[in-house]
């Protein structure tokens, strides 16, 4: 009998769960990449949510949600640090150049509201990353389109004579849906990224 032999421990009994906190580097390409896809979402919203389909949606009720799945491929492939670099950037260039395109006001609604449903997407992808595949993304995605509409349409629309609580609500309803039709893209997009994950559902 060897009585070298190590006697196993709890850590050989219960091996700690794999974790996917082994971020690939983010480029100076990568990150110019990121950020104006960030802008041209941001300020492309900025610009159609000022045109009503009808009461109680606007366009860019549409194209917004798409800069949460950019949030979330970017906090997936290359940490929470790297999104929330993306992300106030993005916020910056947006605000500068929605002022130029939009009025004051949508411009600090939007900004306002897109950074702190940006920060809290990521802090809750974060913390979400390392479970089934589709809970961060969408659980991130809701939280987020409920702090970024109930910011932006309180502070562009009060008080202004608009139906801006329907609007509200219908833009609010489309970007839960859209953010649900961006599963499939993530999942899609995630086979390029640092660590597979498992398919279960």
């Amino acid at each position: 009998m060897n009585i070298n032999t190590p006697k196993p421990g709890l850590s050989s009994i219960n091996p700690a769960p794999p974790t996917s906190r082994h971020f690939q580097a983010m480029t100076a390409g990568q990150f110019a990449v990121a950020v104006f896809c960030m802008g041209l979402i941001v300020v492309g919203s900025n610009i159609l949510v000022q045109v009503p389909l009808n009461d109680w949606l606007t366009w860019g009720g549409l194209s917004y949600p798409i800069a949460f799945l950019v949030t979330d491929v970017l906090n997936r492939r290359f940490g929470p640090s790297a999104a929330r670099r993306v992300a106030w950037v993005g916020f910056a260039l947006a605000l500068a150049v929605s002022i130029w395109l939009a009025s004051p006001r949508i411009a600090l609604a939007s900004g306002l509201a897109y950074i702190c449903a940006q920060l809290a997407d990521i802090q809750v992808f974060d913390r979400l990353r390392d479970q089934r595949w589709w809970r961060a993304p969408l659980l991130s995605g809701t939280v987020g389109a409920l702090l970024d509409t109930a910011v932006f349409f309180s502070v562009a629309f009060a008080a202004t004579g608009t139906p801006w609580v329907t609007w509200m609500l219908g833009d609010l309803a489309i970007k839960l849906v859209v953010n649900v039709s961006m599963l499939a893209p993530f999942r899609a997009l995630m086979w390029n990224l640092a660590r597979p994950e498992p398919l279960d559902i």
